[in-house]
């Protein structure tokens, strides 16, 4: 026993990074070569991939270019794939749930989830903040600029000692910044070469104004605040860049404007909004939708919008029971932004909760079609109801359908009424979703706290579970939790559903096709 590890140990530390296969700068990890990898770099990041994962494809390029960008650095972090479908045996270790998943790890047993973005800066950026300083000491001119132009925004503090009280409650806040650079400057003349002043905050914006001065109190909560408010434009445009950053921060009330960039109205409409939105600065984030940009699709069709609805607002409050509000007006003014927004706030909007029309056929099937205005009508009607909440545009339910026709045959004529809803376009109070699809038993004695299924999705694995009266839930299967990275899903707008092939359902992983949206931070998937 002690001779192998010793063995092992001796190899690592022999055979090192330099014998794995790369492939554009990335490792090629398997599980004969992971130990080696993680036992031999210090700092590693690794992603758990399939092959037939869109966003894991919509990934790669980006993952590749951080992986140049560290090189070009002299950087001794190291970035890694391993293909899951292959090497289950890693991806059932370290608790992958759905592709991609990215994990960094100083050794094997110290493993954090990667949390930021998908873009290669987000990815630098945030392995910096893991293995580097939380603040970058800027100490020349050249070196001060360079660093205020190195991202969309940054902070620097400028102080006269880096053991100043002022200084220390700068740290203390940047430290909680993932993916943000954060410099500090404690020469005088730095300061001076970048427009600043000792004892003073800058956020250096590519947007906006370029450069905002804090201006608040010298303590760790509102320096950090300060930084959340700024970090973003006032009025930011929804895309595949800034999905991440929209979603998975700090403010969780956002306000969606959904118009097309070349509209007549265009031109008032950002006017207005950015009015509001800088009264608003650290409460709400402000986005833009260009409805004309066909990868928006999705977001537009999570708000349930027709084309005749633009433009218009919505709000979407992302706690842990999401909620979205609609406008009672027509006209995106100044003032009626500004009114709807401070209503809100004083509590005195209701949730918005979207449904279609009950279908005239919606019992005509096996299974049944259920919709918000239907839906505890028939939950409550006296049988126990097994229910799937689907996407239609959702890969894994087009691959669960002809099975659910089944089961809606097979259990025709008992006690049981199996049933599906699109999730898309109905919003059901008190439900959480969060992936698809969700299946979920309402038995007739309880209805308000229904049992997830959690098995294999086979016939067998389904009527098993009916017959159980939901007792039987199966084993759990690998699944996308969504939780904050509802809106994850966004920033992979290339996702097609041809990318889903049937026998990877075997492997257990839901591709992260969920939406929780920005359930993150929750994060959205759309």
């Amino acid at each position: 026993m002690l001779k192998g590890i010793i063995f092992s140990i001796l190899a690592i530390l022999i055979l090192g990074a330099d014998d794995i296969p790369e492939e554009d700068g990335v490792l090629v990890s398997t599980s004969d070569n992971f130990k080696q990898a993680v036992g031999s770099i210090d700092n590693i990041l690794v992603e758990f991939y399939a092959p037939w994962c869109g966003h894991c494809k919509a990934l790669a390029p980006n993952y590749a270019k951080a992986a140049e960008l560290l090189q070009k650095e002299g950087s001794e972090i190291r970035l890694a794939k391993v293909d899951a479908t292959i090497h289950s045996d890693l991806a059932q270790k370290f608790g992958v749930r759905g592709y991609p998943t990215i994990k960094f790890f100083r050794g094997e047993d110290n493993v954090v989830d990667y949390s930021a973005g998908r873009q290669a800066e987000d990815i630098v950026n945030w392995l910096k903040k893991k293995t580097g300083p939380p603040a970058t000491d800027l100490t020349t001119a050249e070196q001060a600029k360079e660093f205020s132009e190195s991202a969309e925004a940054v902070v620097v503090g400028f102080f006269e000692s880096a053991e100043s009280e002022e200084a220390k409650a700068y740290i203390a806040a940047v430290t909680k910044l993932e993916d943000m650079p954060a410099g500090i400057v404690t020469n005088k003349e730095v300061a001076e070469s970048l427009g600043a002043t000792v004892s003073s905050i800058v956020m250096f914006q590519k947007f906006d104004d370029g450069k905002v001065v804090y201006s608040g109190e010298y303590n760790g909560v509102d320096i950090l605040s300060f930084v959340n408010a700024e970090r973003l434009p006032l009025f930011i445009e929804f895309n595949d860049k800034t999905a991440n950053s929209i979603f998975s921060g700090s403010i969780k009330v956002h306000f969606l404007v959904f118009y097309s960039d070349d509209s007549d109205e265009a031109a008032s409409i950002s006017e207005a909004v950015t009015a509001v939105a800088k009264e608003f600065r650290g409460r709400i984030i402000f986005v833009r939708v260009n409805t004309d940009v066909e990868n928006n699709n999705r977001i537009v069709e999570f708000f349930n919008l027709k084309e005749d609805d633009f433009p218009c607002g919505r709000l979407i409050q992302l706690d842990d029971d999401m909620r979205k509000f609609r406008p009672d007006f027509d006209s995106l003014n100044e003032e009626n932004i500004r009114t709807f927004l401070t209503n809100f706030f004083d509590g005195k909007l209701k949730p918005h909760l979207s449904s279609e029309d009950i279908p005239e056929d919606w019992d005509a099937k096996p299974v049944k079609i259920l919709v918000g205005r239907n839906f505890w009508d028939v939950i409550k009607s006296g049988k126990d109801v097994f229910v799937e909440f689907y996407a239609p545009w959702c890969g894994h339910c087009k691959a669960l359908a002809p099975t659910w026709d089944e089961l809606g045959e097979k259990f025709v004529d008992s006690d049981v009424i199996i049933a599906k809803i699109d999730s898309t376009a109905n919003e059901i109070d008190g439900i959480k979703i969060e992936g698809f699809p969700t299946l979920k038993y309402f038995k007739s004695d309880d209805p308000e706290s229904p049992i997830d299924f959690m098995g294999g999705r086979t016939l067998d694995d389904l009527v098993k579970f009916v017959e159980s009266k939901g007792t039987d839930r199966g084993v759990k299967e690998p699944s996308e939790d969504l939780g904050d990275e509802f809106f994850d899903s966004l920033e992979d707008e290339d996702f097609e559903d041809e990318d889903y092939e049937d026998e990877d359902e075997d492997e257990g992983m839901d591709e992260q096709e969920d939406v929780g949206e920005p359930a993150k931070d929750k994060k959205i998937e759309l």
